[in-house]
């Protein structure tokens, strides 16, 4: 058996290129005791993966040159050398960038399709929207009431950090870029206020006009996905004792040079804001909980997953790079069985 695998031969400086990558195809054997033999469905793009390509220290591994890269992946097994798999079984993995794999029967995760479609187990009721829910209802404590602020609003993780603090009884105030994305946050969300970030030119008084238009003194709760003038316009509007969930900082991870914003990081101390970042793998232990949640909204009609979809793994590249330019709405996928 032969799978196409997406390899990374250099790393990138700044904005990758096509040259740093290799579409390379490698044979596949049949599994070893103890393995498994899948083929997978679906992969999914993150921003996070950026990191990855370089080679500084972070909380998971830097990608290996000359191998393929990983990533979320929904699968179906077609061979089993492990009694605790079956061909058919649905499974979820970190091994993406790939057509087919083999991988130790711990590597995977059964997931049951007959509650949601496949590909929901890489968006709402996968990582993304395990780091939605750990972020608002964790970190940031979220209580009914809440004003909240998401920034990258109509992205895989946004989209759903919205929908669930609407359904926890919040107002929801989202920034995405560009009138398709404000219209989607508008007409498929449902937040209380949108704003579109390449429409205005001052982003704090942006958002202080969406504040005072819900009847709103400020934001309680920021849920942070981009940085920058971003999180410089969350915390001018903060309430006191705000809490700060730091998801990501999608604006920071191909600049050459620092970012001169935030400008106003004392408030932090003059407005008592508690301002925590995290890492979704640190918050597996709600997992369960989540699930449960999720497909319960899910059948109460709560939840809607916005999915851009490329087809086949030579177009996995157009994926990662439509993260950056802003041409994704909700969750990136790629569609590879």
């Amino acid at each position: 058996m032969q799978s196409r695998e997406m390899q990374l031969k250099r790393r990138p400086v700044g904005m990758p290129v096509a040259e740093d990558f290799a579409l390379v195809t490698a044979d596949l054997p049949p599994p070893s005791p103890g393995e498994v033999q899948v083929r997978n469905l679906w992969m999914a793009v993150d921003p996070a993966m950026r990191g990855r390509m370089s080679d500084a220290k972070s909380y998971v591994p830097p990608f290996a040159l000359d191998a393929a890269m990983e990533g979320p992946a929904i699968g179906e097994v077609v061979a089993s050398a492990d009694p605790d798999f079956a061909p058919g079984d649905l499974v979820f993995s970190r091994l993406g960038w790939r057509e087919a794999f083999n991988a130790p029967a711990s590597a995977l995760r059964h997931r049951d399709r007959t509650r949601l479609p496949p590909q929901a187990y890489l968006g709402f009721a996968g990582s993304t929207g395990l780091t939605a829910y750990a972020g608002l209802l964790r970190i940031a404590q979220l209580r009914e009431g809440d004003v909240v602020f998401v920034s990258a609003a109509s992205g895989a993780v946004g989209s759903i950090a919205c929908q669930i603090a609407r359904i926890k009884g919040c107002k929801v105030i989202g920034s995405a870029g560009g009138p398709r994305k404000k219209a989607f946050l508008e007409e498929a969300i449902g937040v209380d206020a949108a704003i579109d970030y390449k429409a205005e030119p001052n982003l704090t008084k942006a958002l202080a006009r969406e504040v005072k238009a819900i009847g709103a003194s400020g934001i309680d709760v920021n849920f942070e996905n981009v940085g920058g003038d971003h999180l410089q316009a969350a915390l001018a509007l903060a309430n006191p004792r705000a809490r700060f969930a730091i998801c990501g900082m999608i604006s920071q991870y191909n600049v050459t040079e620092p970012s001169s914003a935030p400008r106003n990081l004392t408030m932090l101390m003059t407005k008592s804001i508690r301002m925590e970042g995290y890492i979704v793998l640190d918050h597996m232990d709600l997992e369960p909980q989540f699930l449960a949640d999720m497909i319960a909204w899910h059948d109460a009609g709560l939840i809607r997953q916005a999915e851009t979809v490329h087809e086949g793994i030579e177009r996995s590249l157009d994926a990662l790079w439509g993260l950056f330019s802003g041409d994704n709405l909700g969750r990136t996928l790629v569609r590879l069985g």
